[in-house]
């Protein structure tokens, strides 16, 4: 299982979430919400697990975002469901009988998790390019027309209310698109890393991005939260933990470089996330969610210290991120 702790930061745009959500008292939080949400105790706000008061009271994120009406968010999970990017003249070729352009069944999935309540969601990771593919032709946003696509995922999202407890009113359901660049765990020939380096896990050797295909991906990742915001999306989760390209330019174990992006300085290696986080802020507005999935604990050889962690969390803070949502662990970690 896969602890989260969701942590909005003190920055002009936002405020903390200080708590770590243990799945079984979820669970019977959320049961218990369940079964009271017709009837007038969570309404008043007198009932609520002990262990987590807060949960049904909303979350403030500022003025120019507003409140969720709880603190129930539903992490990323690969669901299958983001489609692909297969050009349609390969799809005989494939014996591809289905419409890789409809997103129908990926907008049903989370308009449920939203009728059930849930006031935050971040779907699987969709790539800002063809090097950050999970795999060949897997899901990406870079243009209008993929854009265009998921524009039936927010709409059926944004359909839903969910009620906000205490308060006699309901919020529209939000929905954050996750931006995942795989790096040297992409399963194709394409991969690339902030060194040349092979995972353990997958069978192709990456390739070093030089400082201009740097600055490129960057783009790339700008580009891909900026038609996420065009599609109906209320934010983007920036993927930078698990071991994903972001979390290959965090550390030493990955990052051998010599230019600004890399070398004995943190500064450096950290300069990707940030300036990801920063252009992003600056290219989608103060009223756009950024989260930004950080790696609490490695638990790799030559992963980043507690010191490093707490250096990047304050420097996205500055960059202007709504929430940070930590990881533990990178894929190929042996524990």
């Amino acid at each position: 299982r896969t602890l989260n702790m969701m942590s909005a930061l003190k920055n002009p745009y936002r405020h903390h979430i200080r708590h770590l959500l243990n799945s079984k008292s979820l669970y019977r939080s959320l049961s218990s919400a369940s079964a009271n949400i017709n009837g007038s105790s969570l309404q008043d706000g007198g009932d609520s697990n002990p262990h987590y008061p807060h949960m049904f009271t909303p979350l403030d994120l500022g003025p120019d975002i507003g409140s969720l009406p709880n603190r129930v968010i539903m992490g990323s999970m690969h669901t299958g469901l983001e489609g692909h990017s297969i050009p349609k003249l390969m799809l005989p070729l494939l014996n591809a009988e289905d419409d890789h352009t409809d997103l129908t069944e990926m907008a049903c999935y989370f308009a449920e998790r939203a009728k059930g309540g849930v006031a935050l969601m971040v779907t699987g990771g969709v790539s800002p390019n063809r090097q950050g593919w999970v795999g060949p032709f897997a899901g990406k946003l870079s243009t209008e027309t993929e854009c265009d696509r998921h524009k039936v995922v927010t709409e059926m999202v944004h359909s839903i209310q969910i009620p906000s407890y205490g308060a006699n009113a309901t919020e529209t359901a939000r929905i954050c698109l996750q931006i995942l660049h795989t790096g040297r765990y992409a399963y194709h020939p394409f991969a690339v890393s902030a060194s040349s380096t092979k995972s353990p896990i997958s069978p192709f050797q990456a390739k070093e991005l030089s400082t201009s295909d740097v600055k490129a991906t960057i783009r790339d990742f700008v580009n891909c939260a900026v038609l996420a915001k065009e599609a109906g999306y209320d934010g983007v989760e920036i993927m930078g933990s698990e071991g994903y390209l972001i979390n290959q330019f965090l550390v030493s174990k990955t990052n051998q470089r010599n230019d600004e992006y890399g070398g004995d300085s943190f500064a450096n290696r950290m300069r990707l996330a940030v300036e990801i986080v920063t252009e992003t802020r600056k290219a989608c507005g103060l009223d756009f969610i950024i989260i930004f999935r950080l790696s609490m604990l490695d638990l790799v050889k030559d992963g980043s210290s507690w010191e490093e962690v707490k250096a990047l969390a304050q420097a996205l803070e500055n960059a202007g991120v709504t929430i940070i949502n930590t990881g533990i662990g990178w894929h190929e970690a042996r524990i």
